[in-house]
């Protein structure tokens, strides 16, 4: 029975999970009907390439730290406050993890754009001069905004491990907030910090959506090259898509690697 109930999971997770990843691995290595490496070839021997991964990269990697850094300390002070808006600031943050793509490119637009209503109104009061949304600033401002509730939600509940009693321990021991931090609750949540950044990483470096809704095809990112490569209306090449994907999920897993060697380490010493 247990098999049984688990059998439509399985089927599905074989069909949108396996079968996707095995059309990319076999047609990476496929160019013009035989197999080949000239698909990574291309790849690694384009400039304009190599430049959606590093674009890729830096958007992922400062979204992903401003984004950790707020949503730890929004965390610790969610974790002070009574336990009836701890429930509601965590359900609204549900909620807000899944605004995300084009509806949140909009609001961005409508909000920050040339002419959005925060824009004018900061340019009235002298506090923005050279803020542009459609740049590098205003994509890592757009991809922190969706890291932050994804971070509270995968922070939250580490917060457990800290006790409270250790604040007042330390205390007594003459160690200030400061030091009870970089002493005490940054090494026992060192763990989560960096399972999270982790993820936080994969989720910007997959972010499509947003970008293109924002950007178009003006921001050299591999998600955007990849989907014009399988839909453009210029030219299609799915191979050398395939080998992009493949690219971008062998760099995902060099992450975690490093990620799981970094929190076996922590938990050893």
């Amino acid at each position: 029975m247990p098999l049984a109930l688990g059998l439509p999971f399985a089927l599905a997770f074989g069909l949108f999970q396996l079968a996707p990843m095995a059309w990319v691995l076999i047609h990476s290595f496929q160019a013009g009907g035989d197999w080949s490496l000239a698909n990574f070839g291309q790849i690694l021997g384009s400039p304009y390439y190599r430049q959606s991964f590093a674009n890729s990269l830096d958007l992922a990697l400062w979204s992903s730290l401003f984004g950790l850094a707020i949503a730890l300390a929004g965390t610790a002070a969610l974790r002070q406050v009574p336990g009836r808006l701890q429930d509601a600031v965590v359900a609204f943050t549900t909620m807000a993890s899944n605004f995300s793509g084009v509806p949140l490119a909009f609001a961005f637009i409508v909000l920050l754009g040339m002419n959005g209503a925060a824009t004018l109104l900061l340019q009235e009061l002298g506090l923005v001069e050279g803020f542009h949304l459609y740049s590098r600033a205003g994509l890592i401002l757009l991809y922190t905004y969706f890291q932050i509730p994804l971070a509270v939600l995968l922070l939250y509940p580490a917060f457990d491990a800290i006790k409270a009693d250790w604040r007042e321990a330390a205390a007594l021991l003459g160690a200030g907030p400061l030091h009870y931090w970089l002493r005490v609750a940054l090494p026992v949540l060192s763990p989560a910090l960096l399972g999270t950044f982790i993820i936080l990483l994969a989720n910007a470096l997959g972010a499509y959506a947003s970008t293109y809704a924002l950007m178009t095809s003006n921001y050299n990112l591999v998600t955007i090259q990849i989907a014009g490569l399988v839909a453009g209306d210029i030219f299609l090449e799915p191979e050398l898509a395939a080998a992009l994907s493949l690219l971008l999920m062998g760099l995902l897993l060099l992450v975690t690697a490093v990620n799981q060697w970094l929190i076996a380490r922590s938990r050893y010493e």
